[in-house]
């Protein structure tokens, strides 16, 4: 399966495959990827938290549905330990930003799917609106950009 989601990267596509189903978009524009960027750049641990908040973007996660997703910014406790595979650790948190175009993939499939498959924050960005989502288990929460968010695992990121 990774082989041919990697050679739809190849034809300039972002191929996934969330339950039984693909799901595609175009490569990220330029906006989407400082917005990125900027988030990446900001993700530190809190005082007295163990976790080190390793960060990756734009990486394929295999989930344990058998899932392949490719989260705009996964976040982990420890360094995972594939390197040239789909990493299977379950990623702690993880950032999407929602491109223009794909919004109910951004909005609506992928924060359901992060969270069934045991993700405890999943935060979605709209660099357009300046909206964002703060999604765990317990209940959602809007803000607006920009915006500093505390993760369960012990990460502080600003939106």
């Amino acid at each position: 399966m990774l082989k041919k989601l990697l050679e739809a990267d190849q034809l300039g596509l972002r191929l996934e495959w969330v339950g039984g189903l693909p799901l595609w978009e175009a490569q990220p524009t330029y906006r989407h990827q400082k917005a990125v960027d900027r988030i990446r750049q900001s993700i530190r641990p809190k005082e007295a938290s163990s976790c080190p908040c390793i960060h990756v973007a734009d990486v394929y996660v295999r989930f344990p549905d058998g899932s392949y997703q490719r989260p705009d910014i996964a976040l982990f406790c420890r360094e995972p330990e594939e390197l040239d595979e789909a990493i299977t650790l379950l990623p702690e948190a993880v950032v999407e930003v929602v491109s223009r175009g794909y919004e109910a993939k951004d909005l609506e499939i992928a924060p359901r799917f992060y969270l069934s498959q045991g993700v405890k924050d999943v935060v979605v960005f709209d660099p357009h609106t300046l909206l964002v989502l703060h999604l765990r288990h317990d209940g959602a929460w809007r803000h607006v950009s920009p915006v500093e968010l505390e993760l369960l695992c012990g990460c502080t990121l600003t939106v």
